[in-house]
């Protein structure tokens, strides 16, 4: 092994840091590779040792015998002394029986008739090559504990393991958890000891000497008293048992998050892992202590002493190749306060001591440093610490440095003005401001990097002194700009003025607010001023200003709309002051528009006296608002009652107010209505509809809505179908004809509407004239949202 002397240093000054921790990373390296290959070597003499001790060969034959054995089962050497190990563990009932392979074969040597460990089925390739490494991987186990991390680490990316547990039988027939990975230590501290209860998978496993398969979660909750907390944590479990060394029974337990069985590739996988680990654990009582150092570690010594948080991280190696994880070699206490711990971290891993460190951008750093060499160093952060018991909050930026195959991890701690500097640089980048200065003595100029920034000037080119500022603003603004500029260097004035400048950005919207330093005298020596972006403003107040006109314009021309409209509505649908008489009935009317909005709809009736006598009734409603529905509510009034004047039928009617909206309108309208026509020699009532709401009738206090004849709305189809229904009236009827405005509530459906109607009008069975302003103050209590339109149509008792 070989060691380079340390060059100390000079009077005064501190060791290289990363010098003395490469000189003693190359002798730790060098030491653990001879380490390793004495505990190779010692594995394989041991396996030698029991071939010998077998079959009384000599120990080249005994060789020569494991290399024909490896090789026939397609194993590597430190394999096949691994499960030589292995083998001197007692056979168990119901097992492969020796000598024989999984389908049969005689595996056995020639030379070799009294020795045959029980041989597994052949692996997979992949397979073959994982448990390659890790029989190398199983050298430098010497602990229960290391075995459960190294298995983890092995069994993670293969079988999506996520946590391992090793159990041990002990007097009485107790369970203790001797070793753990991906567990953390509350529900390790709780599971530590286990009871030699009955419906246990790990006793059960040790006394059937065979794997236990936990693959459905809902039956063997119910068959065992799970691990975890919760015991669904871990949906599939395996727990293979083996012999240690001494004789004690272990039990490995493989535990996944994911459900389902594991696979013949996982089980054969699995069994050849518990193989060479039975050799590994019988060498745990002969591997010899580490010897105690003479001296305290070097590193860890030289860490103790420095005065700021460091840490040396080795790579730790997962089955695939990649970095899993960092086994801290020193750290000084100050790491460790930072990472929220108590106690030393030296000899732990990085992940144990600091569980999200994979999150943080240091983890990343970490990696890039050791692939490429380059050193890292992270953003600043806050961390709040307790100095002489009053906590205060320090800022803190992590470098990571190469040392050969390891890293030096510090943490470096800005000072309070290290920490205004960068809250200035913040302001100036989240403000778009930055900082100018002139010196009108000395001529000397300095900008703020974010000044340049916002001119959109190369910081190659310097700072503009101050007379030739004007020439960089617009034409437009540049007289302004100059005017204030002379002021300021003639008078001292400071100033605040808005211009404009053109860059590769088109136009900017600036600000310059400067103030003077003066002599005795009053004369200016110096300008500190701030240069500020208000383009995303300016721009902003131009959108508000434009949509602002924009709203007013349109809420005059709605003004102006509603009230033509209104007029309109007012000359072609005049409403009657009081109640009307009409072939012996009594009419009154209510017409109430909209509340709220600028729009007029398009609801509206007729309630004529025929030349034979009879009495018309119609109402309607266009679908909209504005100009175009009343001049439809127009067209479709007098148009209805000159078809039915002249004669026509009330389907017939209907079916040409049809026509005309499919091909006079420009604006493809549809309505509703209702016609009705009533004929007081025999009081009957013959109506038909397009989809209108249905008539309400009053009788004798009772309320119903007459049925419906088929019709659909105006304007909806070519050839719709419409029928008439009869209805006799008698005296005291009280019949309702009205538009959906009376009765809707968006959301609600229209059947509430209607139920809430009938509901107000039982409640005043008796009302004569003037009920209807009394109705339609229950109905409409919560405001209008459409227009609303009424006939109350009365048959009077006494004819």
């Amino acid at each position: 092994m070989k060691s380079e002397p340390v060059v100390p240093a000079g009077s005064g000054s501190a060791p290289d840091l990363v010098e003395l921790a490469r000189i003693v990373a190359q002798q730790r390296a060098e030491l653990d590779r001879l380490r390793e290959q004495a505990a190779t070597s010692c594995v394989v003499e041991r396996a030698k040792g029991v071939v010998i001790a077998l079959t009384g060969c000599t120990a080249d034959a005994a060789g020569e015998t494991l290399l024909q054995r490896a090789k026939a089962a397609r194993r590597s050497l430190l394999e096949e002394c691994w499960i030589t190990l292995g083998g001197l563990a007692p056979a168990r009932p119901g097992g492969t029986s020796p000598g024989r392979s999984g389908d049969g074969r005689d595996t056995t040597p020639a030379g070799l008739p009294e020795y045959d460990p029980p041989a597994a089925p052949s692996a997979p390739d992949d397979v073959a090559d994982a448990l390659t490494r890790l029989g190398r991987a199983l050298v430098g186990i010497d602990t229960y504990q290391d075995l459960a991390h190294c298995l983890l680490d092995h069994f993670g990316p293969d079988l999506a393991a996520d946590s391992v547990m090793i159990y041990a039988r002990r007097t009485g027939g107790g369970l203790e958890l001797i070793g753990h990975a991906g567990v953390d230590e509350r529900l390790a501290a709780r599971w530590r000891q286990v009871p030699p209860f009955s419906g246990v998978a790990v006793l059960d496993a040790m006394d059937a000497g065979e794997p236990r398969w936990l693959e459905d979660f809902a039956s063997d909750s119910a068959r065992y008293l799970l691990i975890g907390e919760p015991p669904e944590r871990w949906l599939s479990r395996a727990w293979l048992p083996l012999s240690a060394g001494d004789g004690t029974e272990v039990c490995i337990g493989v535990l996944r998050r994911s459900p389902g069985a594991f696979t013949e590739r996982d089980r054969i996988h699995l069994r050849g892992t518990v193989r060479l680990c039975a050799g590994r654990l019988r060498m745990f009582s002969a591997l010899p202590e580490p010897a105690a150092d003479a001296s305290p570690d070097a590193v860890q010594t030289l860490f103790a002493a420095l005065p700021v948080p460091a840490m040396l991280l080795t790579p730790l190696h997962g089955p695939s190749g990649d970095t899993a994880d960092f086994r801290i070699d020193a750290a000084t206490a100050q790491a460790a306060d930072l990472l929220g711990g108590s106690g030393a971290v030296a000899g732990r891993r990085l992940r144990e001591v600091w569980p999200d460190v994979t999150d943080a951008p240091v983890w990343q750093g970490c990696l890039d440093t050791l692939a490429g060499g380059a050193a890292y160093e992270g953003e600043p952060f806050a961390h709040q610490e307790t100095v002489d018991g009053v906590a205060e909050l320090a800022t803190y930026s992590v470098r990571v440095t190469p040392l050969e195959d390891a890293l030096v991890v510090t943490w470096v701690r800005h000072d309070s003005s290290d920490r205004q500097e960068q809250r200035l640089a913040e302001l100036q980048r989240l403000g778009d401001l930055g900082w100018t200065n002139w010196n009108l003595a000395t001529g000397e100029v300095s900008w703020s990097t974010q000044v340049f920034a916002i001119l959109e000037r190369d910081p190659a080119h310097g700072p503009v002194p101050l007379p030739d500022l004007p020439g960089l603003a617009v034409s437009d603004d540049r007289a302004a700009l100059q005017r204030a500029v002379g002021a300021l260097t003639g008078q001292g004035q400071p100033f605040d003025v808005p211009f404009r400048v053109r860059g590769e950005r088109g136009v900017r919207h600036l600000r310059l607010v400067v103030e003077v330093v003066a002599e005795g005298d009053g004369t200016p020596v110096e300008v500190h001023g701030i240069l500020q972006d208000l383009t995303a403003r300016r721009r902003a107040e131009l959108a508000l200003m434009e949509s602002e006109r924009a709203i007013l314009t349109q809420h005059d021309v709605l003004q102006s709309e509603r009230a033509l409209v209104a007029r309109l509505q007012n000359a072609l649908l005049p409403l009657p002051e009081r109640a009307v008489r009409l072939s012996g009935l009594r009419v009154e009317v209510a017409y109430l528009p909209a509340q709220a909005g600028v729009h007029v709809g398009g609801d509206w009736f007729s309630a004529i006296e025929l030349p034979d006598g009879d009495a018309l009734f119609v109402i309607g409603d266009v679908a909209g608002h504005g100009v175009g529905a009343v001049a439809t509510m127009a067209q479709l009034r007098f148009a209805a009652k000159g078809m039915l004047i002249t004669g026509s039928s009330l389907t017939g009617a209907l079916a040409r107010l049809n026509a005309l909206l499919l091909h006079s309108s420009d604006t493809h309208a549809t309505a509703t209505m209702i016609l009705a026509r009533y004929r007081p020699r025999d009081r009957r009532l013959l109506w038909a509809q397009a989809g209108h709401t249905p008539p309400l009738l009053v009788r004798d206090g009772e309320v119903t809505y007459l049925r419906r004849p088929p019709g659909m709305l105006l304007g909806a189809a070519i050839t719709p179908r419409y029928e008439e229904a009869e209805c006799r009236l008698e005296p005291g009827d009280r019949l309702l004809l009205y538009t959906d405005g009376l009765v809707e509530r968006p959301p609600e459906i229209i059947d509430l509407g209607l139920d809430r109607l009938a509901e107000a009008v039982t409640a005043r069975p008796d009302d004569e004239s003037g009920s209807l302003g009394a109705l339609l103050e229950t109905m409409l209590e919560d405001g209008r949202r459409d227009d609303v339109c009424v006939l109350d149509i009365r048959l009077p008792r006494q004819l």
